[in-house]
């Protein structure tokens, strides 16, 4: 018999969440059944939605999350053994497969063979090509069209998506400002991954820079991925027709929402720079996945797309890997080794 440690929900999140609203148990697996598979995970990812998505289900269900994993025992000869899967398989170490149920579906998404990225770890599918880098390509692409010699400004840039949109933006010719919280991540952003400016929201005063910044670039028109209290500061910098694609709002998702405070009117602005927001979910483009792989699989073979992870070892340590995510702790993807 193999044994499977997951963590399961006890409680919803309130505010921020608490180590008691999880309890790690430890549960024996059946045997496998025809046309079942076994897995155990490898890498596990830790982003933003978890904390708002958990809410939407009962208590009592495995933390949710997606994972790589290899596939240990097998009674599928579409899945053998020694191959790697990408599913949504949630917060545990091992999981029996049966790629006919719908068990492991998250938003249309069923558990699938990973291609051969040959020396490059497989942990990437978890993030630069997978829904991390999915969001970065179609949030800017689709969204925002760019065109070249515009400027692109990036809130949560020292992140996955953000860090990863902000060079696809350098590589279409826009000038990036990217916004994140610390020295360390405005020095990564520059020096390494080529951003043209970098502001540190918790010691810079982001309105003032903004301004400096506006005046130096002479902003013609401007394109920003943007969350929480920042949006509404550079969507008063915006020019006449910027594009605003809005792929979550972090900087929310432990705050009380019967207690936010009220937000500065936005409507003038919008009406008479013209400008645009959409928000989006990468559903929306699951027809379209391959496409968004390999283009930043293309990027990354030409040196054009860097990227960095931290990684927490140890499958007990999935909590504090979460809750140092939601605090900005990570540059780069966030992930757990198991």
């Amino acid at each position: 018999m193999v044994k499977v440690k997951r963590f399961v929900v006890v409680k919803h999140f309130q505010n921020d969440p608490k180590p008691s609203d999880l309890q790690l148990v430890e549960e024996e697996l059946p045997d496998l059944q025809n046309g079942e598979f076994l897995v155990q995970a490898e890498y596990l990812s830790v982003d933003p939605y978890m904390r708002v998505y958990t809410q939407r289900y009962p208590i009592g269900i495995t933390m949710i999350g997606s994972q790589v994993a290899k596939i240990i025992e097998s009674k599928n000869t579409e899945f053998p053994v020694g191959e790697r899967i990408i599913g949504y398989l949630g917060w545990r170490t091992h999981s029996i497969i049966n790629p006919y149920s719908s068990e492991y579906d998250f938003l249309e998404l069923k558990p699938k063979l990973l291609p051969d990225i040959k020396d490059l770890p497989p942990s990437l599918h978890l993030g630069i090509l997978g829904i991390t880098g999915n969001s970065a390509y179609f949030g800017l692409l689709d969204i925002c069209k760019p065109k070249q010699g515009e400027v692109l400004v990036v809130s949560g840039a020292g992140g996955a998506v953000g860090s990863h949109v902000g060079q696809i933006g350098k590589i279409l010719g826009l000038t990036v400002i990217g916004i994140t919280d610390s020295d360390e991540k405005c020095k990564w952003l520059v020096e390494e991954l080529g951003f043209d400016y970098a502001i540190d929201y918790k010691n810079e005063d982001v309105e003032l820079r903004q301004t400096e910044l506006t005046a130096i670039l002479i902003m013609y028109s401007s394109l920003a991925l943007v969350g929480g209290e920042i949006s509404t500061i550079v969507i008063y910098q915006m020019k006449n027709y910027g594009r605003i694609a809005a792929c979550g709002s972090i900087a929310s998702y432990n705050a009380d929402l019967s207690s936010l405070p009220k937000s500065t009117i936005l409507q003038p602005q919008f009406v008479f720079n013209r400008l645009k927001m959409e928000g989006f979910l990468i559903s929306d483009w699951y027809d379209r996945w391959h496409e968004s792989v390999q283009k930043n699989l293309q990027w990354i073979h030409e040196g054009k797309l860097l990227y960095r992870e931290t990684i927490t070892k140890g499958f007990e340590n999935m909590f504090d890997a979460f809750v140092g995510m939601l605090q900005g702790k990570n540059i780069g993807k966030a992930l757990v080794q198991a």
